[in-house]
């Protein structure tokens, strides 16, 4: 079942600014954070010899303002990614909820880095570091179904084909007939995800999870036919708009 979602909710679970769990995956590993300090390092030389050459108030300002900012290369960079990223998903104008199944998983092998290196007779050989990867399938009765790639973790042992999953799907089209791009799988049950990169809010899709199985659960009365489709099936129901609805 697919569900629009109004631009705000759309806003809520993609920010702008990045979010502390996206801060994390883009600070990557050790050596990740040494090449940003070593780049931080080259900037303060260059930053120190220009502090003893330049002449002038307002180029000495200039330059101690770029030299601030390039000396923490290493502590903004992994924001400036993270927003960066973000920005991908926020320039579609039309967002979804949708819910499907896992139609099938499986196990693959993709490289990750490669690295030159010579051999004992001088030859130059490229090695390869390889990463096992998470392959899901999810797909709706709509006929719909896309493949989302994760780095592999035990947790992905809980994966059954059948289970709900739901996601975020972006389009150019205000009636999704069309989707150009899928954010991390969640699948509800086991309160797992399944991602590389953690694009949504999780604390705030998991809330509009629970409201949209609970609108779902049959014990509840169906909705009146007096209530728009937004507000019927908008989980987080404080936003009452489609996006092509006029301001009210």
């Amino acid at each position: 079942m697919l569900v629009p979602i109004t631009r705000q909710t759309f806003e809520d679970l993609i920010p702008a600014a990045a979010t502390g769990e996206q801060y994390k995956y883009c600070w990557g590993k050790p050596r990740d954070f040494l090449k940003r300090l070593l780049v931080s390092a080259v900037c303060l030389a260059v930053w120190i010899f220009l502090e003893y050459t330049v002449e002038g108030d307002a180029l000495k300002i200039l330059v101690f303002i770029a030299g601030i900012i390039s000396c923490l290369f290493w502590l903004w960079m992994p924001v400036w990614e993270a927003s960066w990223r973000n920005a991908k998903y926020r320039k579609y104008p039309y967002a979804g909820f949708l819910q499907g199944e896992i139609l099938d998983f499986y196990i693959s092998e993709a490289v990750t880095e490669q690295q030159e290196s010579v051999n004992k007779r001088g030859e130059l050989i490229i090695i390869e570091n390889l990463e096992r990867r998470i392959n899901v399938e999810v797909g709706d009765e709509s006929g719909f179904t896309t493949l989302i790639q994760a780095p592999l973790n035990r947790n992905h042992k809980r994966l059954r084909r059948g289970q709900v999953a739901q996601m975020v799907v972006m389009s150019y089209l205000d009636d999704l007939s069309e989707i150009n791009e899928v954010s991390d799988i969640y699948i509800p049950s086991q309160n797992l995800w399944v991602s590389d990169y953690p694009y949504v809010r999780r604390d705030i899709f998991q809330e509009i999870s629970r409201r949209f199985q609970s609108r779902r659960s049959p014990k509840k009365a169906p909705p009146s036919s007096k209530t728009s489709a937004i507000e019927r099936y908008d989980p987080m129901n404080r936003y009452q708009q489609r996006y092509d609805d006029p301001e009210p």
